[in-house]
């Protein structure tokens, strides 16, 4: 017998929450019109954030450019197999344009075209303009191919959003109230201050407020691009990007697609819910990093033979301590991958160093804190964005392809 991922009763509540927000068109139609950067600028400014923009024009200038490196070394892509450059932990405009500057002043790191941010959506990131300059700085500046944001949801929110999501839902929020208007959904399992890895436990129907959430700073925004790391988060966000095509999905590797089995179960849920144009929402999945690489082949062998459409497949190359083992170090598993013909996304959580906010607590600092340590944490994704170009270099001398952010390229598509 096979049993529906979403009930009727699942999908009413999507489909009542998107009818909400003015429909699938209007809400397409208005992600579309906050990605433009003249409109994204103007906003920026009126919210205090127009010099911040004016200085990351300028720093991306003296960004270094893919095709020097290949004329000065007489590098040919020779071999199949493509690698692209990702890097965690640009956490919201100032750590952004503080890594911008060292990157300037080095004059010789390309910059990578993946960016993944973890800030939870409070309402003043949201709102205040800081997560829209940092979309302004990361797509229309530094033109990263995605800029990934996180949906943590076990945020304290005005209580009046949980009590919309209710009433036009008909589904109840087992939640706290915080005072000051504020509540907070009680999660069981804590293990930060936001909740077992910062929302993997998604209890009851918890992920509406996880669409909620990620619908909120697209329209706001333009955000487009969001990390998904739970079960059912997963399943509703498959449907809820066929009624909403502008938004994607990056799958974490706290999902725990540690080995082929557990891929194929989740390419089933893919499989489910693909869009009436067979394409699908999961632009990408971390393959977990218990995985060897004879897995992460296996999976894009599964995944090229499900007659799915593409999806990207990710490593990380180097984590942050609490996320993993000490001195984690994937970098040969990636070449064996490479060696294979196997495309892979090279992610960084750290750079293999001791650094002062080079671990989780980065991730979950208010937005005040955050702002104070900008520069700490920026020092720290610097030095990842570093390491993921000396390892993207060397892949490249070995005759594969990488990929860069636009800046990185004299020409720009």
């Amino acid at each position: 017998m096979h049993f529906k991922l979403l009930s009727d009763r699942d999908l009413k509540a999507i489909d009542t929450l998107v009818d909400d927000f003015g429909g699938s068109q209007e809400v397409c139609d208005k992600i579309e019109k906050m990605r433009d950067y003249g409109t994204r600028k103007r906003i920026a400014g009126d919210k205090g954030y127009g010099e911040m923009l004016e200085q990351a024009e300028g720093y991306a200038k003296d960004f270094p450019k893919v095709e020097d490196f290949i004329a000065k070394e007489g590098i040919k892509a020779t071999k199949p197999g493509v690698c692209t450059t990702q890097v965690s932990g640009f956490q919201g405009s100032r750590v952004t344009l503080d890594c911008m500057r060292r990157v300037a002043q080095n004059r010789d790191v390309l910059f990578p075209t993946e960016m993944i941010s973890v800030v939870a959506l409070t309402d003043h990131y949201v709102y205040s303009g800081d997560l829209l300059a940092t979309q302004a700085m990361a797509e229309n500046i530094l033109k990263a191919s995605k800029f990934c944001s996180t949906n943590l949801i076990g945020i304290p929110l005005p209580e009046h959003r949980f009590a919309r999501i209710e009433k036009i839902t008909g589904e109840k929020f087992d939640r706290r109230d915080l005072g000051g208007g504020m509540s907070q959904l009680i999660l069981k399992n804590m293990g930060t201050a936001f909740g077992n890895l910062g929302g993997v436990e998604v209890g009851d129907n918890n992920h509406l407020v996880y669409l909620d959430g990620i619908t909120r700073a697209a329209l706001e925004t333009g955000a487009n691009f969001f990390l998904n790391p739970s079960w059912s988060t997963i399943v509703a966000a498959c449907y809820y990007g066929r009624l909403v095509p502008a938004v994607t999905f990056k799958i974490s590797m706290l999902l725990s697609t540690q080995n082929a089995v557990q891929f194929r179960m989740l390419m089933n849920i893919v499989k489910e819910f693909l869009r009436d144009d067979g394409t699908t929402p999961i632009y990408e999945v971390n393959i977990g990093n218990a995985a060897g690489p004879e897995t992460f082949i296996q999976c894009a062998k599964d995944l090229q033979e499900s007659g799915l459409p593409g999806i990207s497949l990710t490593a990380h190359l180097r984590i942050n301590p609490d996320l993993g083992m000490e001195d984690f170090n994937w970098t040969d598993n990636a070449h064996k991958v490479l060696d294979s013909g196997t495309n892979i996304t090279i992610k960084y959580e750290s750079d293999g160093e001791s650094r002062p906010y080079d671990t989780m607590e980065a991730y979950f600092l208010s937005d005040e804190e955050r702002d104070a340590k900008a520069d700490l944490i920026g020092d720290v994704i610097y030095h990842k964005c570093i390491r993921c170009d000396k390892d993207a270099r060397e892949i490249m001398r070995r005759g594969h392809e990488a990929r860069f952010a636009g800046v990185a390229y004299k020409t720009q598509g």
